[in-house]
């Protein structure tokens, strides 16, 4: 189908410009990108190009429409924007102050640009110095999960699907980098109840809390070795205890009881009889 064609379903016929961009975009994707092994037909790559040529000229497009004409899910659609856009190498531009306004959360800005830049000098603070030139912080993605997490953090509303959108990302790529922000920025981007000190937790420390003989005696609990007062907890388990023996043995007593005073007998089964009875006839007198 012509690009013009497509462009008329989203009343964008009148824009050569994007159409010519476009068109730009469809020839590129032949050329560098194998949409088919995505599963992406000729009609959803040329909407998607419109898309794509749309937003980098700010034009507005309405996507629940692209869904429609290219009969995917809205899942399946994303994925596939975000793998041709990714494939041909075209990437998007977010701003975080434009992000802010979006969202409606202006004072996160500063905190957002902080944490961006600490992260970047401490990721290449990791990386050997063979590897810091090659490393590329320019992707949107990184940009989105800045916001996204000092949002969260913030406990402030961002609508994460819509960042991934922004960002021509994938949830799987979202998620990596937002690990790796949360790891080496806990201090801007984490959260109070994430926060785990390597020092201090040991195994399932929060499965040991749980039971509070099995906390250490600094921490609250009660120690095995020592004379102490035992702590409420085994006071009740050993109440709990007593009680139970209590009940066994006068149940046991009960039952001994009761034998001694009716004990078994064996009744004889009475013996069947299946003649049939015939009823007797009274004969009167002549």
């Amino acid at each position: 189908m012509d690009m013009s064609e497509i462009a008329k379903k989203f009343g964008l016929s009148e824009s050569k410009q994007l159409i010519r961009k476009a068109s730009e975009l469809r020839r590129l994707a032949d050329i560098q990108f194998n949409s088919s092994i995505i599963g992406v037909g000729e009609i959803c790559k040329a909407i998607i190009c419109l898309e794509i040529a749309a937003s980098r000229m700010e034009i507005i497009f309405d996507r629940q429409t692209a869904i429609k004409l290219s009969g995917m899910s809205e899942k399946a659609y994303s994925r596939s924007f975000n793998s041709m856009q990714n494939g041909i190498g075209v990437k998007n531009k977010l701003d975080v102050r434009e992000l802010a306004i979006q969202f409606g959360c202006i004072r996160l800005i500063p905190f957002v640009l902080k944490g961006l830049s600490l992260y970047k000098g401490r990721f290449l603070t990791s990386l050997p110095s063979s590897r810091r030139a090659s490393t590329d912080f320019t992707r949107p993605v990184f940009t989105a999960v800045a916001f996204y997490l000092c949002a969260k953090r913030h406990k402030l509303k961002a609508d994460k699907i819509k960042l991934i959108e922004l960002a021509g990302s994938s949830e799987s790529e979202f998620s990596t980098v937002s690990t790796s922000m949360k790891d080496l920025c806990f201090d801007v981007f984490g959260t109070t109840k994430e926060k785990k000190d390597p020092k201090e937790v040991k195994g399932n420390r929060e499965l040991l809390n749980a039971l509070p003989e099995k906390r250490r005696f600094e921490d609250g609990g009660c120690s095995s070795d020592d004379g102490e007062e035992p702590s409420a907890y085994k006071k009740r388990k050993q109440m709990d205890a007593r009680a139970y023996d209590e009940w066994k043995s006068a149940v046991l007593q009960s039952n001994n009881t009761g034998k001694a005073k009716a004990p078994a007998k064996r009744s004889r089964q009475s013996g069947l009889n299946f003649v049939k009875k015939v009823p007797e006839t009274s004969v009167e007198a002549t």
